[in-house]
Order: structure tokens, then C-alpha cells, then sequence
């Protein structure tokens, strides 16, 4: 690990889903709402409510931090159950069930720092879709363990370097709050550009 200060849990998120972006947010300090974004933040706002609750087995917390000194993660939980002694993190999201893979990569680093605070193993952790109100589950496996690890690794260097990523143009740019910020067709048209002779 490099010596880096506390990387946000929803910087994993924002890297996976597109490494232009990441940077526009976290090294340039650049957002802009779009109707999804906004979405996502009334969503938020309701369930970052700090409370506690028992539903029938299951103890709920919403909104507490999560910190890893080993990966040099922290976040803020939307939603943490444990039952019959096992923890796992809960990710609430406006879209559908399956969507888009970096949403697993959030749940996986809350996975993370969980460990590290209460010393056991997690095994699953879920995203909870508002727009379907379906939880899918998120088995924290080897492989995604390593994809999480390999991102969270990925953004520190994005955050220690500065370098921006060139911008790619790919379905995700259709949400993409940042878009006219990037214009990756932009880049492409301006990388083809030949004068003529």
C-alpha cells in the first residue's frame, strides 16, 4: 500500500464505473446532478438517517462509518444486519438489479472494512434497487476480493499521480452526470483530426 491518505468507499465505485470520471471527481473536484444523480441523492438522504432497529432477527444500523487502516478505506454505510452473529453490508441504489459490476465493488470494500472493525469473516453483502425493490445478493468471493483490492490500489495512484485518464466513450457516458464535462466523442474526433494536404 502506498502512503496515501483515507480513500472513500464510492471512489471504488466511481473508478469502476469509468477511471475519467473518478478523476473529475476526486482529483479535479468536479461534479454536476443529472436527473440520476439527484435521484440517488434523495434516496441517500433517506436512508442516512442514523438509527438503530431490531426486525424480528435481524439487528439493522444505518449510516455508520467504516474504516480500514489496512486499505486505508472509509465510507459511510447506507444499512449494516448481522444474524445468528454474521454482519453484512447493505447498498442502497436508485437503478436496477444488475446493472452495472462496480456496485459490488462498493458493497465488497464495505465488506472490508467491516472485517477489520468487527474481526469477523463476511461472506455476503447485498444491493438493495429501489427502483425494483429487489435485494441482489453480493458474495464476497476470492475473485471479487481481488477485483476490490486491485481498484482500490488503482484509484490511490490515480489520487497520489494526478494523471487523468483519457476519456472513453462507452455506453456508461449515456448517465454519465460528468458528460459534457469529458465529451469523449470529442477526444476521438480531435485524435482522428488530419489536415488536408
Amino acid at each position: 500500500m502506498h502512503d496515501l491518505e483515507y480513500v472513500f468507499i464510492a471512489a471504488l465505485n466511481q473508478y469502476a464505473y469509468c477511471p475519467h470520471r473518478c478523476w473529475l471527481m476526486f482529483c479535479a473536484g468536479e461534479f454536476i446532478d443529472n436527473q440520476y444523480t439527484i435521484e440517488g441523492t434523495i434516496l441517500h438522504d433517506r436512508v442516512h438517517t442514523v438509527s438503530e432497529e431490531n426486525r424480528e432477527s435481524t439487528w439493522q444500523i444505518r449510516a455508520i462509518w467504516l474504516k480500514s487502516d489496512t486499505y486505508k478505506l472509509i465510507g459511510k454505510s447506507d444499512l449494516i444486519e448481522a444474524e445468528n452473529g454474521e454482519f453484512y453490508p447493505v447498498e442502497y441504489k436508485r437503478g436496477r438489479k444488475g446493472e452495472w459490476d462496480n456496485d459490488e465493488l462498493q458493497v465488497c470494500a464495505q465488506a472490508l472494512c467491516l472485517e477489520e472493525m468487527t474481526g469477523k469473516t463476511i461472506n455476503s453483502g447485498y444491493i438493495y434497487y429501489a427502483h425494483s425493490h429487489q435485494r441482489q445478493l453480493v458474495e464476497i468471493n476470492q475473485e471479487l476480493r481481488q477485483s476490490a483490492i486491485a481498484t482500490i490500489e488503482a484509484v490511490q495512484m490515480l489520487l497520489l499521480t494526478g494523471t487523468m485518464p483519457k476519456a472513453v466513450k462507452t455506453k456508461r457516458c449515456d448517465g454519465c452526470s460528468l458528460y459534457g464535462r469529458c465529451l469523449p466523442q470529442a477526444t476521438e474526433k480531435v485524435g482522428r483530426y488530419q489536415e488536408a494536404l
